[in-house]
């Protein structure tokens, strides 16, 4: 197994632009650090489930069957759309004051669902992790340790892109650029979701 260099390659593919990245900064610059380290929870279980899971075989049935693909797929864009046009509808409302608690689960649960209905992530997990392990050793637990290994990356760049992005919160003090500022988002979101349709297909 060969840690160092799957590391490396989960850096370089989670520095990519995608749809968590968007929508983590999105969240962060809109609604709060304590909301986009919320997202990034759920982000890293969602994640974590979907490793564990293509380390059971779920990734290999989900990439053989086109059926499923596209059923994951299309939910997948179509839930990014539902964010990007929440995020279009409450624009003019104040930046939210997000409460202790319950009001974080919201963000979440939002993040973890993104994540289980990526169908990428479970292809990730089945094309490019399975390169890293040594065929004569048991392949479950090197499975299962590469799987935390990108989890643990993920994180720790999503909790970074949350914290410099929580920095334009003071941005959105005044009515009119908060307004401006987060319509750009929520289309750019939208452009996220037909990016994701695109490079998926």
């Amino acid at each position: 197994m060969d840690a160092g260099a799957f590391a490396l390659a989960s850096i370089l593919i989670e520095l990519t632009p995608g749809p968590n990245m968007a929508w983590l900064a999105i969240v962060a610059a809109t609604t709060g650090r304590r909301a986009g380290f919320a997202a990034v929870v759920g982000v890293a279980l969602g994640l974590a489930v979907i490793g564990a899971l293509a380390a059971l075989g779920l990734g290999a049935a989900i990439a053989a069957s086109p059926v499923l693909y596209a059923v994951l797929r299309w939910a997948g864009v179509l839930w990014l759309l539902w964010l990007a046009v929440d995020a279009w509808r409450d624009a003019d409302e104040a930046p939210e004051a997000v409460p202790e608690g319950w009001g974080l689960t919201r963000y979440f649960r939002r993040g973890l669902i993104t994540n289980l209905l990526n169908p990428k992530a479970a292809v990730f997990y089945i094309a490019v992790l399975p390169g890293f392990t040594d065929a004569a050793a048991p392949i479950l637990p090197q499975t299962l340790a590469l799987s935390a290994i990108y989890v643990a990356v993920a994180t720790i760049i999503h909790a970074g892109i949350v914290a410099l992005a929580g920095f334009a919160a003071a941005l959105l003090t005044d009515p009119w650029r908060s307004l401006l500022i987060r319509r750009v988002l929520a289309v750019a979101l939208a452009a996220v979701a037909v990016w994701f349709a695109v490079e998926t297909a």
